[in-house]
C-alpha cells in the first residue's frame, strides 16, 4: 500500500460482487456508525452528502493518516456531543444526564413536572369516625 497523504484514509472492502475494492478519501469523508463504514461519494443537487454504506463484515481494513490522534478523537467527541445535544432538543425526554441538562436545571428552569397534586376532601355524607365501632369494642 502506498503512503497516505496527511489527512487521508484508505478503506479496503469487498463489494456486492465479492471483488476487493480499495478507495482513498479525505478523513472527513469516512466514518464508522451503526455497524457500517460510510464513505462520502459526492453531493446531490441540494448540496446534501451522498454516502455509500459498507457493512463492517465486508471491510478488510481502514488506514488513516492524521497529524495527531488526539485531533481525531476531539473531532469524534465533538460530533457525538453535537448529535446528543440535537437529540435532547428534538426529543423532550429525561434521559438522566446527571443534572447536566441543557435547559438550565440549576436555575430552576428545568422542564415542567408531569405530576399534579390534587386535594381530596371527604364527601359530605360520609361520617368521619363513629364512636363505638367494632375495632374499639
Amino acid at each position: 500500500m502506498d503512503e497516505l497523504e496527511l489527512g487521508q484514509a484508505t478503506i479496503t472492502y469487498d463489494d456486492h460482487d465479492g471483488e476487493t475494492v480499495t478507495k482513498t478519501v479525505d478523513n472527513e469523508e469516512i466514518v464508522y456508525a451503526r455497524d457500517h463504514w460510510m464513505v462520502k461519494t459526492g453531493t446531490d443537487e441540494d448540496g446534501n452528502d451522498l454516502m455509500h454504506q459498507i457493512p463492517r463484515e465486508r471491510v478488510h481494513h481502514v488506514a488513516r493518516s492524521a497529524e495527531e490522534f488526539e485531533d481525531q478523537i476531539d473531532t469524534v467527541r465533538h460530533r457525538v456531543e453535537s448529535i446528543a445535544s440535537d437529540l435532547r432538543e428534538r426529543i423532550p425526554v429525561d434521559i438522566g444526564d446527571g443534572g447536566r441538562g441543557s435547559r438550565g436545571d440549576a436555575h430552576g428552569e428545568g422542564p415542567p413536572s408531569d405530576s399534579t397534586t390534587v386535594q381530596i376532601d371527604p364527601e359530605p355524607d360520609e361520617p368521619e369516625h363513629e364512636a363505638g365501632s367494632e375495632s374499639e369494642q
